[in-house]
């Protein structure tokens, strides 16, 4: 009876086992049916006492319309099996991350890309809808460059690749980028291949920097360096070029294992380098336009794409270590002469200078050698002065054209900067750019104006100086200079004191030597003594004729008085062969008399040097 009627507790047993395989479990995906749309609500019955509400807008995917309708079986994730007003909890949007999850682990294992929509903007980046589950996209993955506007992105089907997944907290991160940067190889591949040095190719200007643009050429960049823009100067691309300008180029090099591709514009027009030396022949003078100014010089553009250089030395005669942007200024028109034509070098020199008169010449005619000039003292320096002249030109004047008596050293501490001189042309060199002048040439030269002096000639001089040696006289009539030895002021040793003799006083002496090349004049009063007691004795008597020697010297004194004036200096264009013995007699007593003075006295004086007159 057992078997035929079953108990409470068979019943019982049976109902709890229906429910077990029937009952849909909490927290998982379940199958369901749409009874019904209540306006934006779907009612869904999953097998349960009561049905399930889910909002329409969870079986939409990004920009599309609701994919619904009545009778359609859905899978919802079941939340709870019932609230507190008897509902089944479900979500439509938990079950499609949940499916998408599976599918995701096994992409991201397989590095299979994914496909998404980016629906939103975060702090950082974006969110992309994967059917489901939402990942986080990074603004710096979204594109190979920065992208500034993402809206045509924006809900529309994109390529994916995932970068990292944790289910545990549900971050998964993706890249855009990636996906462009391996599709741009593989571009970039096939089309490098199929590139050829010379093949000329449209490109757009994608970007510009400063030592060129990069021309996209339809899936891979070159690189438009500026020297290969135009044969003229370009200081920067943006002269030239704009970003998005479609240019023709021509393709130059490519590097098939590193993808570089470098391109010309300037190659696609004729080179006017060719045949440079005909058209700019040397010694040519041409106008041009100043491009560019450096410190060794400035560029001048001759016609398009033609430059050359004037150096710095080549700018101006005067103006010397003066920098090129004082002299020219940029976009200025000059006239050059073609100096030097280098057509393998491309290089053209260039001369501004040439094309003015060369003051060196202009001064070189206006004042010929030996001609008095007028300027002012520009500079110093350790061997000489340096003059300014008329022409914006410079002459100098040596240390030892600065006085005829004095040595350089001393005479040039008597002049200033500022100081206005006369001075001699001695020498102007135009090639080598270098005028000579002389200022104590100016007084002329006292041994050229010197007149009948010569040695043994009979002199008056003017004493200048005292000194305990001898004395610094100056021969009258003339600028030449001497100096009397304290033993030379006197035959008679008591008389050979210096401190006798005061300055401006006059004294006659005989030249003892005169040396117009060495520059150098001595006189002597004691061989004027010695002389004119020799020719007293031979015109007179004699030591043995009774008379005595104040007897002759008084008569000899007495007849040259009469004869000659009271200037004894005039006699001596007519000095007699006797007289001339006398003077050497005079110089032989000289000798002797102070080699065996033994007069301490005298020995300094006689070891006292002749002074030069220059």
């Amino acid at each position: 009876m057992n078997e035929v009627n079953p108990t409470r507790e068979d019943f019982a047993a049976l109902l709890e086992e229906s429910f077990s395989i029937t009952s849909p479990t909490e927290g998982t995906v379940v199958k369901g049916t749409v009874v019904a749309i209540e306006k934006d609500l779907a009612v869904i019955d999953v097998g349960l006492k009561t049905e399930g509400r889910v909002a329409v807008k969870e079986f939409t995917s990004p920009g599309q319309d609701p994919d619904i309708e009545v009778g359609q079986e859905v899978e919802v994730y079941l939340e709870r099996i019932e609230n507190a007003l008897g509902e089944a909890v479900l979500s439509r949007d938990k079950a499609r991350r949940e499916e998408s999850w599976g599918r995701l682990e096994g992409s991201f294992e397989r590095g299979e890309k994914v496909t998404g929509h980016i629906f939103n903007q975060v702090k950082g980046g974006f969110t992309v809808d994967l059917d489901g589950a939402v990942a986080f996209l990074p603004r710096s993955q979204v594109d190979i460059r920065p992208v500034r506007d993402v809206t045509p992105l924006m809900n529309t089907p994109q390529p994916f690749q995932i970068l990292k997944m944790d289910k545990r907290r549900g971050n998964i991160v993706v890249s855009r980028r990636t996906v462009l940067e391996e599709t741009r190889a593989e571009q970039r591949s096939e089309l490098v291949q199929s590139l050829e040095e010379g093949q000329v190719i449209d490109g757009v200007v994608k970007n510009i920097t400063d030592y060129g643009a990069f021309v996209d050429l339809g899936g891979i960049d070159g690189l438009l360096h500026v020297t290969d823009i135009a044969w003229r100067r370009i200081n920067h691309p943006t002269e030239v070029l704009s970003i998005g300008q479609t240019v023709k180029v021509q393709i130059i090099r490519v590097n098939h294992e590193t993808h570089r591709i470098s391109l010309g514009m300037k190659q696609l027009e004729a080179d006017p380098w060719e045949g440079i030396e005909a058209k700019y022949p040397v010694d040519a003078k041409f106008k041009g336009r100043v491009t560019n100014i450096t410190d060794y010089g400035a560029f001048v553009e001759l016609e398009p794409g033609i430059e050359g250089l004037i150096h710095v030395s080549e700018m101006s005669w005067t103006k010397k270590n003066v920098h090129p942007g004082k002299i020219v200024s940029t976009s200025q028109e000059v006239e050059v002469m073609v100096l030097e034509v280098d057509a393998v070098k491309r290089r053209i020199s260039l001369g501004l200078k040439q094309t003015l008169d060369n003051p060196w010449e202009s001064f070189a005619a206006q004042y010929p050698v030996g001609v008095t000039v007028e300027g002012e003292v520009k500079n110093k320096t350790e061997f000489g002065l340096f003059v300014g002249l008329d022409g914006d030109v410079d002459g100098m004047v040596h240390l030892s054209d600065l006085d005829w008596n004095r040595p350089g050293e001393d005479a040039i501490d008597d002049y200033s900067r500022g100081d206005e001189v006369k001075a001699v042309v001695l020498d102007v060199d135009v090639e080598k750019e270098r005028i000579s002048l002389g200022i104590k040439q100016v007084g002329g030269d006292p041994f050229a104006e010197a007149g009948n002096i010569r040695k043994g000639s009979v002199v008056t001089c003017e004493v200048i100086d005292v000194r305990d040696g001898g004395l610094d006289v100056r021969i009258a009539d003339t600028d030449l200079s001497a100096f009397i030895r304290r033993s030379d002021l006197s035959r008679d040793r008591s008389e050979q004191r210096p401190e006798r003799f005061a300055k401006g006083e006059k004294v006659d002496a005989r030249v003892t030597n005169f040396d117009k090349k060495a520059r150098k004049v001595s006189v002597s009063i004691k061989a004027l003594e010695i002389a004119e007691e020799k020719e007293a004795v031979a015109q007179y008597g004699s030591s043995d004729s009774g008379a005595s020697l104040g007897d002759i010297l008084g008569a000899a004194l007495k007849a040259r008085e009469g004869d000659e004036g009271p200037e004894g200096s005039e006699g001596e264009g007519t000095e007699t062969a006797e007289a001339a013995e006398s003077t050497e007699s005079a110089e032989t007593a000289e000798g002797g008399e102070t080699a065996e003075g033994g007069d301490g006295e005298e020995a300094a004086a006689t070891g006292d040097e002749d002074k030069p007159a220059s």
